[in-house]
C-alpha cells in the first residue's frame, strides 16, 4: 500500500509499505477516508520531536481520520464491512490502574496513532485498529466530519473539565482547530462572553463568524487591556490553546480571582513559567488537559445531532499525492488555514 513518511525535518515522501493485516479477534482493517493535520503532526514535521518523544525515520505521522470498514476480526461485535468510522486514536490497555480508574487517556502503556515509538500514523490507504477505536457514525455525518471529531472531542473534554457553566465567562487564546472545538463546545454550554485571541486576520474572521463575543489580535492591541474593560472583574475560565508563553501571562491576567486555566496548547520549549505573585494572590487553578477522554462519541453525537456545526472549520482539502504541500501550508499558517484535509480515499 502507499503511505506518506515523514523522512527528514521538512520532507514527507509517498512510500510502498506493507499493507496491515489483522492479527487479534478484536482487530478492524480500515480503508483511509481522509486524514487532518494537526499541529503535533507539524511539529513532528519540523522538529523532528515533541519533548521527549523523537521520530525514527522514515516515519508516517496523522492521528485524525475517518475510514470505512473493510474487514474485522472474529471477536469484532456491531461493525459491518463497508460502513464509515470515527477513529479514535488512542489505545489503551484498560488492565492499569489509569484504565480502571477511567482515564484510559493517561493509561500507562498508552499508544497512540503516529506517536513516534508508538503506532505508525493514518496517512496510509489502510490501517489496523482495535474496534473500541472505530466508532460507526451511521452515515449521520459525513466523512470530511468525521475528522473533526478528533479535534472536536478535545474541545468537548475541555470544555467538561472545567466544568464550565452557564453564564460564565471564558476566553479562548488561539482559535486553530482546538481553540475553534472549544468554542464550539463552550457555546454548547450555553457561556454568556467568550473572548477570543488569535494573530491570523482570516481566524478572526472565522472565529468572529462563529459566534465568539469579541476577538482581538494581539499583535495590533492590547488584548488583556481590551478584554478586562469588557469584563473589569475577568473571566472565569481561560482555554491557552496556542502553548505559547505569552498567552499563558495573558491568561492569568485576564483570569478573576478563583479563575481556572486549561492549558491546552503544547509549548515547543521545554519549559514555562508563571508569575508566582499573580497566579498565588488569585489563586488561580491551573488544569493541563490530555487529548480526549470519553470524548469521541460525544463529538459525533453533538455533530450528528445539528447541535454544532464545524464545517466552517475544513478550509483546505488536498488529495493523497500532495500531501507534503498541506503539511507546507499548515505549517506556515498561509492561506488562513485552519484544518486541512487530505484525501486518502481514490
Amino acid at each position: 500500500m502507499k503511505s506518506q513518511m515523514l523522512t527528514a525535518i521538512g520532507q514527507v515522501e509517498l512510500r510502498e509499505v506493507p499493507a496491515p493485516a489483522i492479527g487479534n479477534p478484536n482487530d478492524v482493517l480500515l480503508k483511509i477516508a481522509y486524514v487532518g493535520v494537526c499541529g503535533s503532526d507539524v511539529h513532528y514535521y519540523e522538529t523532528g520531536r515533541i519533548g521527549s518523544q523523537v521520530v525514527q525515520f522514515p516515519f508516517t505521522v496523522g492521528h485524525e481520520c475517518s475510514a470505512t470498514v473493510v474487514d474485522f476480526g472474529s471477536a469484532v461485535n456491531g461493525l459491518e464491512k463497508g460502513e464509515p468510522v470515527v477513529v479514535e486514536p488512542a489505545v489503551s490497555c484498560w488492565q492499569c490502574d489509569q484504565c480502571k480508574a477511567g482515564r484510559p487517556h493517561t493509561c500507562r502503556q498508552l499508544k497512540f496513532l503516529g506517536c513516534p515509538g508508538q503506532i505508525e500514523g493514518c496517512l496510509s490507504e489502510y490501517l489496523v485498529m482495535p474496534a473500541e477505536c472505530c466508532f460507526p457514525t451511521k452515515e449521520k455525518i459525513t466523512l470530511q466530519q468525521g475528522v473533526l471529531c478528533e479535534p472536536f472531542a478535545i474541545g468537548v473534554y475541555a470544555v467538561g473539565q472545567s466544568q464550565l457553566q452557564v453564564g460564565q465567562t471564558a476566553a479562548i487564546l488561539g482559535a486553530g482547530p482546538i481553540g475553534l472545538s472549544c468554542l464550539a463546545a463552550a457555546q454548547v454550554r450555553s457561556a454568556t462572553n467568550i473572548y477570543v485571541t488569535e494573530k491570523i486576520s482570516e481566524r478572526i474572521k472565522i472565529a468572529n463568524n462563529a459566534g465568539a463575543t469579541w476577538v482581538g489580535n494581539p499583535d495590533s492591541e492590547n488584548v488583556v487591556a481590551s478584554i478586562l474593560k469588557q469584563q473589569p472583574d475577568g473571566v472565569d475560565i481561560v482555554y491557552e490553546c496556542a502553548g505559547q508563553q505569552e498567552t499563558l501571562d495573558h491568561a492569568i491576567e485576564i483570569l478573576k480571582p478563583g479563575g481556572k486555566l486549561m492549558a491546552i496548547g503544547i509549548p515547543r520549549q521545554s519549559r514555562v513559567s508563571f508569575c508566582p505573585d499573580l497566579i498565588r494572590r488569585k489563586e488561580i487553578s491551573v488544569i493541563n488537559v490530555r487529548r480526549q477522554n470519553h470524548c469521541t462519541q460525544k463529538a459525533i453525537d453533538l455533530l450528528a445531532e445539528d447541535k454544532v456545526n464545524l464545517d466552517f472549520m475544513i478550509t483546505h482539502t488536498f488529495d493523497f499525492n500532495r500531501t507534503s504541500e498541506a503539511f507546507d501550508l499548515v505549517a506556515n499558517y498561509r492561506e488562513g488555514v485552519v484544518k486541512a484535509l487530505i484525501k486518502v480515499e481514490s
